[in-house]
């Protein structure tokens, strides 16, 4: 098979479209054929040397894919050959197959082609798993997401507004705002021109939030204690803005507040499983219902992935950004 290698960690170009050898299908796993990837900052930490793939696992970028089985390994129930999927990877959706643990694995929804059924796996984990599983925003809470245009703003503006809740977002042009008060978003704030901590206290009267999702890391931190409700919940699930800040721990105290840090890829097959199931149960028929949609910057040939990080490094797309395998 091909797939997209890095024999060296670097820029963009460090992208190389190479013939690989076909991955071995173990106990418990299903070979899916690659139609669609996505990228995530996740690949572009991978690429440039700062994020390897977990022990054991594929060597290839690609935290996502979408596909047909193409094989069923010993001790799989419940998928076929010819069964159009999406998975949650730790690693492998840059290539043509990927061996997937079969609790990994969901059924394209009805409504969404298996192309497009590429863009949601990732991103429907790691909202659910940290705004609902780890956060529990409950209707008629005020929540925030840092980053609303993103693969992960996106959906998470949708999943919250389909719980009841009041929805907030920072993103940093006009355009990028309009799309996310498209998808439900209330409070609308341009990081690049206004103070989210304010516009929020503004919009909440005085409240803030109850539940903050963020990308950010170290330079939102402060800020974003300041910015949650008594009794908030800050969830950190990205370091863009840096991996070492200073907490103010009275603040936080007298927030009664909790911050919990998480990652998706690295966590045991196990509990991606109930994650996977989870998601199944609950947004699943959202999507099909047409609730919920994966939204869609681009699609891009799978050999032309170093455009695709090109693009998300720039940060000139809203949503998510395909890879598509050459047929």
């Amino acid at each position: 098979m091909y797939a997209i290698t890095i024999p060296e960690p670097g820029g963009p170009e460090a992208l190389v479209w190479d013939e690989v050898p076909d991955p071995v299908v173990g106990e418990g796993e299903v070979l899916v054929d690659v139609v669609a990837t996505a990228v995530n900052r996740a690949d572009i930490l991978q690429r440039q040397g700062f994020y390897d793939p977990p022990p054991g696992t594929s060597p290839y970028p690609g935290l996502e894919c979408s596909g047909r089985v193409a094989q069923v390994g010993p001790g799989v129930s419940g998928w076929a050959v010819g069964d159009e999927v999406c998975a949650l990877l730790s690693g492998g959706g840059y290539a043509e197959k990927v061996a997937v643990p079969a609790g990994q694995l969901l059924p394209v929804p009805e409504g969404v082609s298996v192309e497009r059924a590429a863009a949601l796996p990732e991103v429907v984990c790691t909202v659910w798993s940290n705004v609902f599983m780890i956060a529990h925003l409950r209707p008629g809470e005020t929540f925030l997401v840092h980053g609303g245009s993103s693969g992960i703003g996106t959906m998470a503006i949708q999943l919250a507004k389909a719980v009841g809740a009041k929805v907030a977002v920072t993103a940093g042009t006009k355009e990028k705002l309009e799309r996310c008060a498209e998808l439900g978003a209330d409070v609308l704030i341009n990081y690049r021109e206004q103070d989210f901590v304010a516009e929020l206290r503004e919009a909440t009267d005085g409240k803030g939030a109850d539940v903050i999702l963020d990308n950010m890391g170290a330079k939102y931190l402060n800020r974003n204690v300041q910015a949650l409700a008594v009794n908030g919940r800050l969830v950190i699930i990205g370091m863009q803005g840096g991996v070492k800040g200073e907490l103010n721990i009275g603040a936080l105290l007298a927030k009664r507040g909790a911050i919990t840090a998480t990652t998706l890829r690295a966590r045991p097959v196990e509990e991606k499983a109930a994650i996977v199931a989870a998601v199944r149960e609950h947004v699943w028929p959202l999507v099909s219902a047409g609730h919920v949609r994966p939204v869609i910057d681009r699609e891009i040939p799978m050999p032309d992935a170093a455009e695709a990080h090109r693009i998300v490094e720039d940060s000139s797309h809203i949503g998510k950004v395909l890879l598509v395998t050459p047929r």
